[in-house]
């Protein structure tokens, strides 16, 4: 189903951009200028037709779709600039971003689920169900926000304005990062702490777990081997596609702490209509996707032997 799937979102993303009020054509005449300079007194029809818009709409997808299965997803029609290029350029920020936020809230929510489920209705209980609760009730964005004013106006401190490259500074880029990794993985860990409680206490109550206790094993033994891999399944299911979705959620993230990764690239081009690079990146996020989702399936069945494939 990922061909299939590939080509539906192909198709979906092209024609959409397309519907949205005002096209790339408004956009460079209200700048005042177009792909090469051109101020507001330019013909329309001539900037339509150099940027190659004049053609039918089956045609410009078949040309952008067979360029795309080459390995080039085009050039920006504002700056003619490789896409692909400004694609292997900016994916490390967001990847980096993205993975630190995955670890963080993994790191954050799986002890404290866990907790909770073996040592139910207790006070860790009560105090993890609250911090769960409370992540997934605040805004990530609004914490963000609220991250660089207050500590501006208490102590005079702001986040690093400029990026600073791993390579240059391993330790600056790492302090650069960490806060919206963080406000981002807490964000994330909400949902999964939720889940990891109510999934363990599922496997809790299973009969084999009732024989393991029985059988006299340690209390380590029945919680780590025989309960919480079958609990992580779904959990692997949330964290498999939570990470695509944090790919792309980093739009906020990297505009509020001005990273110049793929969510700001994006976002730039949405208000620029710069179609090439709008389906360019949503083509490559689907992809991301549907990579996922077929690994998760094959994780399933290392974590639980009862699920064959055949």
């Amino acid at each position: 189903m990922v061909i299939p799937t590939l080509i539906m979102v192909s198709i979906l993303v092209f024609l959409t951009i397309r519907l949205v009020p005002g096209s790339v054509i408004d956009a460079m005449v209200s700048e005042g200028s177009g792909a090469a300079g051109l101020g507001q007194e330019v013909d329309q029809q001539y900037i339509r037709h150099a940027l190659g818009l004049d053609e039918p709409i089956h045609i410009q997808y078949w040309k952008w779709i067979t360029r795309v299965l080459r390995g080039d997803l085009g050039n920006s029609l504002w700056t003619s600039r490789s896409i692909t290029q400004e694609f292997i350029d900016k994916v490390p920020i967001s990847l980096e971003l993205g993975l630190m936020s995955m670890i963080i809230g993994m790191v954050i929510a799986v002890p404290i689920g866990l907790l909770s489920a073996v040592r139910q209705d207790s006070l860790g209980d009560y105090a993890g169900r609250t911090v769960a609760i409370l992540m997934m009730s605040l805004p990530g964005f609004w914490i963000a926000t609220m991250v660089i004013v207050f500590p501006s106006i208490w102590w005079g401190w702001t986040p690093a304005l400029k990026y600073i490259r791993f390579t240059e500074d391993p330790a600056g880029n790492l302090v650069q990062f960490i806060v919206p990794a963080f406000i981002m993985g807490a964000s994330f860990s909400g949902g999964m702490m939720r889940m990891m409680r109510t999934l363990m206490l599922e496997v809790l109550r299973q009969d084999y777990i009732r024989t393991a206790w029985a059988k006299g094993l340690n209390e380590r033994v029945v919680i780590f081997r025989h309960a919480m891999k079958n609990a992580l399944i779904p959990v692997v299911t949330m964290v498999g596609m939570g990470l695509p979705g944090l790919l792309a959620g980093n739009v906020i993230f990297e505009q509020v702490f001005n990273l110049p990764g793929l969510g700001r690239y994006l976002l730039e081009a949405i208000g620029r209509r710069d179609y090439p690079i709008i389906c360019g990146m949503n083509f490559v996020m689907a992809t991301a996707v549907l990579i996922c989702n077929v690994g998760v399936d094959v994780t399933y069945g290392w974590l639980d032997p009862r699920v064959q494939y055949q």
